[in-house]
């Protein structure tokens, strides 16, 4: 293993960590992760953990010479080629009613023995497996949280201490995407089976999961949702409550920000705020916009029309043909 990765035994096991060393001597010129904090705006804490360099390195080949080549699930959408969240919402479009549902501490929340185990169900022997995981793993040390200097409620700040100090797959590292998505196959199998006992359709990208159906459904839909969170506590997730939306035809059916009613389509508001801007852009010039201070602002807009041109072309069209009249310094 330690050849077919380009380091010796002794580095493989530093980067590996299975002794958690990395937590129990936390120096920053040792950690193989950087960290950046963000409050959201509900209260709770998400922490980015973005491995080094080298940590990268080891991460990637993993990613291409294993994760990539085994099949992820059907219902699965998120972080996958050819896949994308316009995937994620058409099989939903048009249906009577729709269940959204949200996972909470998706990533944090997949433990490090749970990666090592998925190894071990891959053939790979035991010590083998352990070494895997430990790579695509992280346990947070407390000095971390030491730029957590906002007004957070010390509860939660505790809280996503604790979380985040068990080994568990890092938000941030390339590897724990697809690992995600493949320890969650059986949550998957399982869901597609209860969707499909009441002619519903089931989807999934990352933590949000969407179901959708017709008269059946949405006469058990309430029932419905409780089996759904059974199943995802048995799996070892946790459902989001405060994030589930039951939404019939009467109101507007919204899953991972697009409109799902009739047909695919962005939210006008969002729509109608990205066209300011741009129009903004050509009138006063585009640094006059730029209040988040992006620095380079120009992707940051292409990537916006982009979006649009995908879930929406006409709407697209319009938003470039007025990105097109920017002037750029």
């Amino acid at each position: 293993m330690a050849e077919w990765l380009g380091v010796t035994i002794g580095e493989l096991e530093w980067f590996a960590d299975l002794k958690a060393l990395g937590y129990k001597r936390p120096l920053a010129r040792l950690s193989h992760y950087h960290y950046r904090i963000l409050a959201k705006q509900s209260g709770n804490i998400r922490l980015i953990e973005a491995p080094k360099s080298r940590q990268k390195v080891l991460q990637r080949q993993i990613l291409s010479e294993i994760l990539e080549k085994i099949p992820p699930h059907p219902a699965a959408h998120g972080f996958l080629k050819g896949r994308s969240i316009k995937t994620f919402v058409t099989p939903h479009v048009g249906q009577r009613v729709v269940l959204r549902m949200d996972l909470r501490d998706y990533f944090p929340k997949l433990a490090g023995a749970r990666i090592q185990t998925f190894f071990r169900t891959l053939g790979y022997p035991e010590a083998v497996a352990d070494l895997l995981g430990g790579i695509c793993t992280n346990a947070v040390p407390r000095d971390a949280w030491q730029e957590a200097d906002w007004d957070v409620d010390p509860i939660r700040l505790r809280e996503a201490r604790q979380l985040y100090s068990r080994s568990h797959l890092p938000q941030g590292a390339p590897t724990s995407p697809a690992l995600a998505n493949l320890c969650s196959y059986r949550a998957d199998c399982r869901l597609v089976g209860i969707a499909r006992s009441v002619g519903a359709t089931y989807t999934r990208y990352a933590d949000d999961l969407a179901f959708s159906g017709d008269e059946i459904l949405e006469r058990r839909i309430e029932r419905f949702a409780i089996h759904v969170t059974a199943i995802l506590n048995d799996e070892g997730f946790s459902v989001n409550h405060r994030k589930t939306r039951i939404m019939r035809q009467g109101v507007r059916q919204y899953l991972a920000g697009l409109v799902a009613n009739r047909h695919l389509n962005m939210i006008r508001t969002d729509y109608d705020r990205l066209k300011a801007t741009l129009t903004n852009c050509v009138r006063l010039g585009a640094e006059s916009q730029n209040r988040a201070g992006h620095p380079e602002f120009w992707l940051h807009l292409e990537g916006h029309v982009a979006f649009v041109e995908m879930i929406n072309p006409a709407r697209g069209k319009r938003l470039r043909a007025i990105y097109q009249q920017i002037q750029w310094e």
